[in-house]
């Protein structure tokens, strides 16, 4: 009989990258319900579902309903999307309808 340890973990065949595990947590400033806002919400939604599937959450804040959190963020413009995790913190001003510099702020992308 030896005295070997069993090793009973289970191995996955297939190695998740560390940028897959990292969960995102995002915030959305917005101004009411105008044309830019809607838009700019609708693309970080879907950019979001397409690249970030069950690793992000994604507050919307409207600076009309609380226009306090505007100075508290240094919120200068709206809509903006602010990436607090994973560090470092991003932001991104617009409608966010240019996908791709979209995914490099939020780090999903490399130049």
């Amino acid at each position: 009989m030896t005295d070997k340890a069993i090793d009973l973990r289970v191995h996955p065949s297939k190695k998740i990258s560390s940028s897959q595990k990292k969960k995102y947590v995002l915030r959305m400033y917005v101004a009411g319900s105008t044309a830019r806002s809607m838009l700019a919400i609708s693309n970080i939604k879907k950019i979001c579902e397409e690249k970030l599937s069950g690793r992000y959450t994604l507050e919307v804040i409207d600076l009309y309903q609380q226009p306090l959190l505007a100075a508290g963020h240094q919120i200068i413009a709206i809509p903006t999307l602010i990436k607090d995790l994973p560090p470092p913190i991003r932001r991104i001003i617009g409608d966010l309808s240019d996908t791709e510099k979209v995914l490099v702020g939020l780090d999903l992308k490399i130049l």
